[in-house]
């Protein structure tokens, strides 16, 4: 299978190096990966690093480079021909992908986990409005066969050929069948999903919710508030995808509690690594600043609660963390907020 993967950065690297050293029963390469770097620049240092057995040294630094894997720069993506097309950059870089790929015949996956912020002048005010992916999809691209591949999952133990489990997400049966196709290996177990909505609501409030539990981890709360805080991040988490029109049972899978519960309480985590700064007393420049990676949480939080308000669905928890990424609370304020609210029927 021919696999073009477009963004280099950690997630899309982990994929490209699994599914190149993915190899059959006779030992030999089950596909031709191609990585497609951000720009000339990176893809000429990914080349230099591959040649000499080492990593991505900003993303992915501990997993050498396989030989296997052709490695170009994005501006050449379309003399490439290709299966299965992956986006693999932030969400910020969607929008403009899926418009350049939208009368593409090809199977079409995106990887990140977000929503995507803007504002639009109404009436004379400006209005702030978030899209998942999905509706950026159905905007841009209506006739591309699309999904999302998601799940719990980080991009070093990927690489490394550590066990990992995925759902594929998608209204096409062909693009679910792709992406299995692709990535469903030994070590990397790919499931199939029809509820889009819900694997991208679940990937995308996990992000705030490891935020949150990060904070509670670095203000040394305990175990218990920690349980507590990824308990009702769940109900926060479906409550939203359900008004959104996702299936309920979707979000006690791997892109809700299993993504949820990796992504708050795992040492890799880059969004828990924010909360845990930001308990540091950091502000939020300083802390995305320190980690050298996207954290899509900070990104996408206000994005979120702007959604989850359109729809009429209370999100304490995203309320607090919105809040403080702010500065208009500080981390004891925001602990006392949520443990100060008015007792519910759970």
């Amino acid at each position: 299978m021919r696999i073009l993967i477009i963004g280099a950065g950690a997630w899309g690297t982990a994929l490209a190096v699994a599914a190149a050293t993915h190899l059959d029963g006779a030992g030999a390469a089950r596909h031709a990966v191609t990585l497609l770097a951000r720009g000339v620049a990176q893809r000429d240092a990914l080349l230099v690093a591959q040649a000499a057995g080492l990593g991505n040294a900003q993303y992915l630094p501990h997993t050498p480079l396989s030989a296997a894997l052709q490695i170009a720069d994005s501006a050449q993506w379309g003399a490439f021909s290709a299966d299965l097309i992956v986006i693999a950059t932030p969400v910020s870089g969607v929008r403009q992908w899926l418009t350049t790929l939208a009368d593409c015949t090809l199977p079409v996956a995106w990887l990140c986990k977000g929503f995507e912020s803007s504002q639009t002048l109404e009436n004379g005010q400006f209005i702030e409005k978030s899209h998942n992916v999905g509706d950026i999809w159905s905007s841009v691209a209506p006739h591309l066969r699309a999904g999302i591949l998601s799940g719990p999952s980080f991009a070093q133990e990927v690489a490394s050929g550590k066990p990992t489990a995925l759902v594929a997400a998608s209204p096409h049966a062909a693009v679910r069948e792709a992406l299995v196709a692709a990535f469903h290996s030994p070590t990397l177990r790919v499931y199939s999903s029809d509820d889009l909505v819900g694997v991208e609501v679940g990937g995308a409030v996990k992000n705030v919710l490891a935020i949150a539990t990060g904070l509670c981890d670095g203000l040394d709360l305990g175990l218990n508030a920690r349980a507590a805080l990824i308990t009702r991040g769940l109900a926060e988490m479906t409550r939203l995808g359900v008004a959104l029109g996702a299936k309920a049972e979707t979000f006690m899978g791997l892109s809700g509690l299993g993504d949820l519960v990796l992504t708050a309480t795992g040492d890799l985590s880059r969004n828990r690594q924010v909360g845990l700064l930001l308990a540091q007393g950091q502000t939020t420049a300083q802390a995305t600043a320190s980690l050298g990676h996207v954290a899509e949480g900070v990104r996408c939080a206000s994005a979120v609660l702007q959604r989850a308000r359109s729809v009429g669905v209370h999100m304490p928890i995203t309320e607090c963390v919105v809040a403080l990424l702010n500065g208009q609370l500080q981390p004891a304020q925001a602990v006392a907020l949520l443990m100060g609210r008015e007792p519910v029927a759970e």
